[in-house]
């Protein structure tokens, strides 16, 4: 390890300690015991959960394989073609330059996976968990970016010993690295290139955004590290009384510029390039957005980027935060672990950030000098949770 790691900070059980303990001790046993597998085939009343564990313990067997099966059809373009009109075998095969009968592997596969379905005329076409693929550039884009992520995990241990030297630590520079204010041209592709990414992947976080909170109170929105702008031009069009601010790195609102030109939103947005690890937040905003850039950096950073949103607001002023958060312990169990488990390993291989819970959130912001810091209900948490806090009224 080249850098520290935060440690996350654990609920406690409300169970007694030693109620639980010997309750997950004793299941343990009954678990391990060579009967209790043929007893609950048998058994009908049990038969499904056994099943159902089974086919859990597979696919995590088989995830990597799945994940690259995804990966070879948005390589292929198959969503988009097969948006277009179904097609056989034979004129995949044409399209793509495979072989049938390789090609046919990876069609089924992804037939089995819920991407595409069987058509009439033994034809091929879009399967329910495929539309979204054609339609949205920015998930196929996550895909062929995360190959960067399965690199560097081909060995999970040496990949837990050496965190932040793989394809993904080069991607994200500015995630382990202090990154210069003023960088040579040779360095600017890299800020072109992840600068994209974000934008092109913020569409359903900032969807959330925009459908679960009300702008109507605030006049003026500081969004710091902007990126390209995605966030704001949204905005800018779901909430035309308002004004902006944009804060991030010099390379990063360069590309920004030509984009709010084009948008025509010159007018309304001020741009205020610089670092939130060495340069204080512009005032004149009473509302400051974070969007998805607290789980980039450790507990330290997060924490003057926080005291620093205090000092910049109003009083009265309103901080938001939206990102990934980790499935909070109420949640336990639930679909969302999966989710959990890859931002853990993927924000390891990025940098020094980490998942963090709602509550850990909440409590940084308190600790910040946030008030009535609350978490904001959204449809999808699995694209991001919304956070709330007020810079009191109540001067002390």
């Amino acid at each position: 390890m080249s850098q520290p790691l935060d440690l996350a900070a654990l609920q406690a059980s409300p169970a007694p300690a030693s109620f639980k303990d010997a309750w997950q001790a004793r299941l343990e046993r009954w678990y391990a015991h060579p009967g209790l597998y043929r007893w609950s085939l048998r058994n009908p009343l049990t038969r499904w959960l056994t099943r159902r564990r089974t086919r859990q313990l597979f696919d995590l067997m088989a995830g990597f394989v799945h994940s690259q099966v995804l990966l070879g059809c948005v390589r292929l373009d198959l969503f988009r073609a097969l948006h277009q009109a179904p097609a056989n075998l034979d004129e995949l095969a044409r399209r793509t330059g495979l072989a049938p009968a390789v090609l046919q592997r990876l069609l089924l596969s992804a037939v089995a996976l819920g991407l595409l379905e069987h058509r009439s005329h033994a034809r091929y076409g879009l399967g329910p968990l495929g539309v979204p693929l054609a339609q949205h550039e920015g998930i196929a884009q996550m895909i062929e970016h995360n190959h960067l992520l399965y690199q560097d995990m081909q060995d999970p241990l040496q990949f837990l010993n050496n965190a932040w030297t793989g394809g993904m630590a080069e991607y994200w520079p500015y995630a382990h690295d202090k990154t210069p204010v003023h960088l040579p041209a040779s360095e600017v592709d890299k800020f072109t290139r992840y600068s994209q990414l974000m934008a092109a992947s913020q569409g359903f976080v900032v969807q959330e955004i925009l459908s679960s909170y009300f702008f109507d109170e605030h006049r003026c929105v500081l969004d710091v590290g902007a990126g390209k702008g995605r966030f704001v031009s949204e905005l800018a069009a779901h909430a035309p009384h308002l004004q902006f601010k944009m804060f991030d790195l010099p390379p990063v609102l360069a590309l920004a510029r030509e984009g709010l030109q084009a948008k025509g939103l010159t007018d309304r947005v001020a741009l205020h390039p610089g670092s939130f690890l060495d340069d204080p937040l512009p005032e004149g905003a009473d509302l400051i957005t974070l969007v998805r850039v607290a789980h980039d950096h450790p507990d330290a950073v997060v924490r003057q980027i926080l005291q620093k949103a205090h000092a910049a607001l109003p009083v009265g002023g309103v901080l938001l935060l939206a990102e990934p958060m980790a499935q909070p312990e109420e949640e336990a169990g639930q679909a969302g672990a999966s989710v959990d488990a890859y931002f853990h390993f993927y924000l390891l291989a990025m940098g020094a950030g980490r998942l963090r819970t709602p509550q850990e959130l909440q409590t940084m912001m308190q600790e910040a000098g946030f008030t009535h810091v609350e978490q904001v209900p959204n449809a999808m948490p699995i694209h991001a949770r919304i956070l709330v806090g007020r810079k009191s009224q109540c001067l002390p």
